[in-house]
C-alpha cells in the first residue's frame, strides 16, 4: 500500500501549525459489491472525512463516496488480520489494509480525526463557532417565514392595512396624550383672573345642592389654550378601531381557510409517510426472506453469517437466473456458421514432443484405464440421477472439509460420431456457443496442434466466491486393440502451472476431466449408404473438481447434482444441431 503520509497516532501526526492531524492517503481494498467483490481504492483521509477515489489519478474528477468520521465506528474483523469496517448510521464501508501493520495505522489515524473532531474541544468550537449557528438559524428561520406566504397574496396585503392602522392609532393615541396634557396644565394653573366677568343673576357662583358654591367655567376657552376637537378625534379613533377590527376578521378568516388547507397537505403526508413505511417494513421482510447480503461477511468461507439453507437458496436463486438469462439469449440469438473444419483423426493420433507430452499420455492411460470401469459393482459409486440413456453417478470424497467428489456420468446420442464431439469439447473457437457458465477465457499457450493450455474464469454464483481455471486440454484418438472394437476419442483437460496466466481475486479450482467417446455403427438395410440414422455416439464423462476453497457440502452436492445433467443435454444436443446434414465424420 503506498501511502501520501504515515500516522501512528503520535504527536507526528498532528500538524503543528493548524493543530489538525495530517493527511493521510493510500490504497485499500473497498468491498464494491457481490458482483465485484474487493477492489483497490484511492483512500484520503483528510479533516475528519475519508474519502476514496477509483485511484489516485482520478483525484481531479472528485470522489466517489465520503464519509464524516464525527460518529463513525470502527470495527476491526473478528478473524480477517487485513480488514476492518466503517460504519456511520446505516452506512457501512468494509474495508482492507495489504498486512496487520497498515490495518492498525489506518484505524489510529481515523481515530485521531474521529477524537479531534468531537464537539467539546477547541478545534471544533473554531469550527463550529455559536454566531454562526445562530446567524444560520436567523436565515433559515427568515427564509422559512418568507416562503410560507408566498402564496397568501390577501394576506399579505390585510397584514399590510394592519400595519398601516397601527401607525395611524400610534399617532391618535399620541395626539390625544399631547393636547389632554397641555389642558390638564391649563386648569390647574388657572386662577380667577383667569375668566372675565360673567355673573349669573343669581351672582358670580353656583350653589350646588348640597350649599356649597363653585365657580362657574366660562363657555369659552381660557386665556392662552388653544382649542381641540375632541369630537373629532374622537369620530377618527372609533374609525381607526373599527378599521382594525375588520381587518383582524378578514385576516382570522384568511387563517382558517390557510389552516384548513394545511391541515390536508399535513394528513396527505402522514398518510405519504404510513404508505412509506409500511413500504419499507415489507421490502425489508422480503429482503430477510430472500437472503440476500450484499456484505463481505455472508460471502463463501467457513465464518459466514449465512447458514447452510440460506447459501443454498441464494445459490439456486442465481442460477436460475443464469438460466433465464441464457434462455432470452438463445432465443434472440442467431448463430452465425462458423467456419471451423474438422481435422481428420489421425492427426489426433500422435502423442507430441511438447514439454507436456508424458503428462499428457499419463493422464490419458489412466482415463482409460479407470473411467471406463464399470460401476455396478462398486458399491462406492452413487448412482444420483438417471434420465433415459443418462446416468450420472457419484462417490462422496470430503478433504480437510472441502467436498473433492468424483463424478461420472454415462450416455448415448444419436446421429453423432465421437470424434465429432471430441472436436466440439476441445475447440476453443466454439466454446462460448454451448458452455454458458464461462465468463471470460484465453489460450495461454499452444503446445501442439492438439494441446493448448487454457485460462478462463467463471461466472460468479453469489454468495459463493468467484472460480478461475488454468489447465491443459488435450484431444487424442485411440486405435482399438481388437478389430471389433470401435475406435476411442478422448479429451483430457487437468490443472497446470503457467507463467504467463492472468492473476486476480478469484478462487484458483483444479480439475481432472475427461470426455471419453465411441462410435458404434448398424449396418443400414440393404445397399444403403450409413447415415446419421445408423449410427450411435457412447459417451462417458469423468469429472474430479477441487473447488480451492470453502462451501457447504450439501450445496456443493446440490449444485452438481442440478448442474452436470443440464450440461451434458446442452452440449450434446448443441454437437447435434452443429452435425446436422453434414457429411459424417469418423
Amino acid at each position: 500500500m503506498s501511502e501520501k503520509s504515515s500516522s501512528s497516532g503520535s504527536d507526528e501526526d498532528v500538524d503543528p501549525e493548524s493543530g489538525q492531524p495530517v493527511e493521510l492517503g493510500g490504497i485499500l481494498s473497498k468491498w464494491t459489491n457481490y458482483i465485484h467483490g474487493w477492489q483497490d481504492r484511492w483512500v484520503v483521509l483528510k479533516n475528519n472525512t475519508l474519502s476514496y477515489y477509483k485511484s489516485e489519478d482520478e483525484r481531479e474528477y472528485g470522489c466517489r463516496g465520503s464519509l464524516c468520521l464525527s460518529k463513525a465506528v470502527i470495527t476491526p474483523h473478528e478473524f480477517d488480520e487485513c480488514r476492518f469496517d466503517i460504519s456511520v448510521n446505516d452506512s457501512v464501508w468494509y474495508l482492507r489494509a495489504e498486512d496487520p501493520e497498515h490495518r492498525l495505522q489506518w484505524i489510529e489515524s481515523i481515530e485521531l480525526h474521529k477524537a479531534e473532531s468531537g464537539y467539546g474541544s477547541e478545534t471544533s468550537l473554531r469550527r463550529h463557532g455559536s454566531m454562526l449557528s445562530l446567524t444560520s438559524a436567523a436565515s433559515a428561520l427568515s427564509a422559512t417565514s418568507t416562503s410560507s406566504f408566498k402564496k397568501g397574496h390577501r394576506l399579505r396585503e390585510k397584514l399590510a392595512e394592519m400595519e398601516t392602522f397601527r401607525d395611524i392609532l400610534c399617532r391618535q393615541v399620541d395626539t390625544l396624550q399631547k393636547d389632554t396634557g397641555n389642558l390638564w396644565h391649563k386648569f390647574t394653573f388657572l386662577d380667577e383672573d383667569d375668566f372675565p366677568n360673567t355673573t349669573r343673576p343669581d351672582g358670580e357662583y353656583n350653589h350646588n345642592n348640597n350649599g356649597s358654591k363653585e365657580k362657574l367655567f366660562p363657555p369659552t376657552s381660557p386665556k392662552g389654550m388653544n382649542g381641540i376637537d375632541f369630537k373629532g378625534e374622537a369620530i377618527t379613533f372609533k374609525a381607526t378601531t373599527a378599521g382594525i377590527l375588520s381587518t383582524l376578521s378578514h385576516c382570522i378568516e384568511l387563517m382558517v381557510k390557510r389552516e384548513d388547507s394545511w391541515q390536508k397537505r399535513v394528513d396527505k403526508e402522514l398518510e405519504k409517510r404510513r404508505r412509506v413505511e409500511d413500504a419499507y417494513k415489507s421490502a425489508m421482510n422480503e429482503l430477510k426472506k430472500k437472503s440476500h447480503y450484499g456484505g463481505p461477511d455472508y460471502e463463501e468461507g467457513p465464518n459466514s453469517l449465512i447458514n447452510e439453507d440460506e447459501f443454498f437458496d441464494a445459490v439456486e436463486a442465481a442460477l436460475d437466473r443464469q438460466d433465464k438469462i441464457e434462455e432470452q439469449c438463445q432465443s434472440d440469438k442467431v448463430r452465425k456458421p462458423r467456419l471451423t473444419p474438422v481435422p481428420p483423426g489421425d492427426a489426433y493420433s500422435t502423442i507430441g514432443t511438447h514439454r507436456y507430452a508424458t503428462k499428457v499420455e499419463e493422464m490419458v492411460q489412466n482415463h482409460m484405464t479407470y473411467s471406463l470401469q464399470d460401476m455396478g459393482g462398486d458399491a462406492n459409486w452413487q448412482l444420483v440421477i438417471e434420465e433415459g440413456e443418462m446416468k450420472v453417478y457419484r462417490r462422496e470424497v470430503e478433504e480437510n472439509g472441502i467436498v473433492l467428489d468424483p463424478l461420472k456420468a454415462t450416455h448415448a446420442v444419436k446421429g453423432v460420431t465421437g470424434h465429432e464431439v471430441c472436436h466440439y469439447f476441445w475447440d476453443t473457437a466454439v466454446r462460448l456457443d454451448w458452455e454458458t457458465t464461462i465468463e471470460n477465457f484465453n489460450v495461454v499457450e499452444t503446445l501442439s496442434d492438439n494441446a493448448v493450455i487454457v485460462y478462463q474464469t467463471h461466472k460468479r454464483v453469489w454468495p459463493a466466491s468467484q472460480r478461475d481455471v488454468l489447465y491443459l486440454s488435450a484431444i487424442r484418438k485411440l486405435f482399438a486393440t481388437n478389430e471389433n472394437d470401435p475406435d476411442t476419442w478422448l479429451v483430457c483437460n487437468f490443472s497446470v502451472d503457467h507463467d504467463n496466466a492472468p492473476t486476480n481475486r478469484c478462487v484458483r479450482a483444479k480439475i481432472n476431466v475427461a470426455m471419453i467417446c465411441q462410435t458404434l455403427v448398424s449396418p443400414p438395410e440393404g445397399d444403403k449408404e450409413i447415415s446419421r440414422d445408423n449410427i450411435l455416439c457412447k459417451i462417458t464423462y469423468v469429472a474430479n473438481v477441487n473447488p480451492g476453497g470453502w462451501a457447504p457440502a450439501s450445496v456443493l452436492r446440490a449444485v452438481a447434482k442440478r448442474e452436470y445433467p443440464k450440461f451434458l443435454k446442452r452440449f450434446t444436443s448443441y454437437v447435434q444441431e452443429k452435425t446436422a446434414g453434414k457429411p459424417i465424420l469418423f
